[in-house]
């Protein structure tokens, strides 16, 4: 799993192992065979995997690292033995994900006659080599259907300068709202982005966006990357979009517009702007791995479970994070999952929808893989996927959580479609008997564990996801996370859960409903 972006968060939590025994829920109703086919998903299959796959062997599964590279070759191997085709076509299992490595640009940015350094009065992580002889200010930066920053100003090849918030009523009530409670363009997970994404579109080439009370929290990140000179790893940028983003301070906000605070109008400033920013990118070689089962009735729609294969690599000081939890436990379960379909439609038994079994690269750097996936070269139809549950560790207890430790922490199965969160719970109390634990589900939990993981990409495309979840530990992201620490029967019974969700998903009449807009 990936830590929250631009925030250094130290964890120290105890771990609980203690097993018993888990009740197999499965027996109690009988009316299909998909419990014939879940019974084939096991402790000892899991295990074998995870002994292989979490290995010292592996390196630690860093993005781009040989230890990758033996892991990608692994998960082909084992999908050409279940005999699932590859998604491309042929034994083309490798979706190709190109990455490159940006260290922190340096340079100088001038206004006018004024000097700004990087680091203090500015920051990004973006070489640039620009000259503007003008600013548009655009406000908040947001249009929607009640409101729009743009609609009177062209910023096409222009600068914008932007600033964090929303629009609100006399009253003290937000415009886009109508009521007491921001909408999503002050949601700190999603705001930069939609921001970015509409100049974008709007046609802007960069943009300078002043947001006071996060500015502190980039400039941790900028500081903890030119510490340890680490680079920002990311998707390679089409050389045809050079769009480039800077947070600025609110001395240089109010350089630029003395009354930026107060004032929403979009304008034109007449100020010059000169940026001589540069860095050396370093170019990854990564993939994806993607196998498809074919559906028997509607083979064009389709079920994309996913894991990430990735993990955090080799520390400074030679020691091995296996990352057994994160993720090879749900890597495991991917294959598990896998191999139970394909003994099911060997006997006539397969899916009504296609599967698509995705095993997603640089998660640890950014949600990577899965970003390129849905963002740029989906395999198959974003609007023929009906919905994505992805796996993002599952075979450990959380130590915080008190109760039954036959659980799994559920995220967003509601945030989409009430129809699949019923169905989920519904699937849960036929087959497995799981305690659903939805305390990372709410839209305030502090670690917005929702934006973490690779079904946020799949989100924000309106597909219907399930995060599954088991929580942190003690051996988060540290060379502890190993094979021996793994409950072997909560990953049996929580791959299952999936397995089953799936199969309800896959086979249902008609497609999920999505009554509800992306958050």
């Amino acid at each position: 799993m990936k830590n929250i972006a631009l925030v250094l968060i130290g964890l120290a939590l105890g771990c609980n192992s203690s097993q018993k025994p888990v009740k197999d829920g499965s027996s109690n109703a009988k009316k299909d065979n998909a419990p014939v086919y879940a019974s084939t998903i096991t402790e000892a299959e899991l295990k074998t995997h995870l002994y292989t796959y979490a290995s010292d062997d592996f390196e630690g599964r860093e993005t781009g690292k040989p230890g990758q590279k033996k892991a990608v070759a692994y998960l082909k191997a084992e999908y050409e033995k279940m005999g699932i085709a590859a998604a491309k076509g042929g034994d083309d299992y490798f979706q190709k994900v190109p990455l490159e490595i940006v260290k922190l640009p340096t340079g100088t940015m001038s206004v006018a006659d004024s000097e700004y350094v990087l680091g203090t009065d500015f920051l990004t992580f973006t070489p640039t080599k620009k000259n503007f002889a003008d600013i548009v200010y655009v406000g908040y930066g947001i249009e929607d259907e009640k409101y729009s920053d743009y609609k009177d100003i062209d910023v096409k090849g222009k600068l914008v300068l932007i600033k964090a918030g929303e629009p609100k009523n006399e009253d003290g009530s937000y415009v886009l709202s109508g009521s007491s409670e921001p909408s999503i363009w002050s949601n700190m997970s999603q705001a930069i982005d939609k921001r970015t994404a509409l100049a974008k579109d709007k046609g802007a080439v960069g943009m300078l966006y002043f947001d006071a009370q996060n500015f502190s929290r980039f400039k941790r990140y900028f500081e903890y990357m030119k510490l340890n000179n680490s680079g920002q790893m990311s998707i390679q940028e089409n050389t045809a979009d050079d769009f480039f983003q800077m947070y600025i301070t609110e001395t240089m906000a109010k350089a630029l517009l003395t009354t930026i605070t107060s004032d929403d109008m979009p304008s034109v400033l007449a100020t010059p702007v000169s940026i001589d920013l540069r860095a050396t990118d370093e170019q990854i070689d990564s993939e994806n791995v993607v196998a498809l089962l074919k559906g028997s009735t509607k083979p064009d729609e389709y079920v994309v479970i996913s894991s990430h294969l990735d993990h955090i690599g080799i520390t400074a000081d030679g020691q091995i994070n296996n990352g057994a939890d994160d993720d090879g436990s749900g890597t495991v379960a991917l294959l598990e999952i896998a191999q139970a379909f394909k003994k099911a439609a060997d006997q006539g038994n397969g899916p009504a929808r296609s599967i698509v079994f995705l095993h997603v690269t640089g998660e640890e750097k950014g949600l990577l893989g899965s970003q390129y996936y849905t963002d740029i070269d989906p395999i198959v139809p974003l609007e023929k996927t009906v919905a994505n549950l992805n796996i993002d560790m599952i075979g450990r207890i959380d130590p915080k959580r008190t109760g039954d430790r036959n659980y799994v922490y559920l995220i967003g199965s509601d945030k989409l479609s009430t129809e699949l969160h019923e169905l989920s719970e519904k699937v849960n109390e036929k087959y497995t008997n799981i305690a659903l634990d939805y305390t990372y589900n709410d839209e305030n939990d502090p670690n917005r564990f929702y934006y973490r993981s690779d079904h946020y990409n799949f989100a924000k495309n309106n597909i219907p996801i399930i995060f599954y979840f088991n929580g942190t530990h003690d051996d988060y992201h540290r060379p502890g996370d190993t094979p021996d620490k793994i409950n072997y029967d909560l990953l049996e019974n929580r791959t299952r859960l999936v397995f089953h969700t799936a199969w309800e998903v896959a086979n249902r009449a008609e497609k999920l409903v999505v009554d509800k807009a992306s958050k």
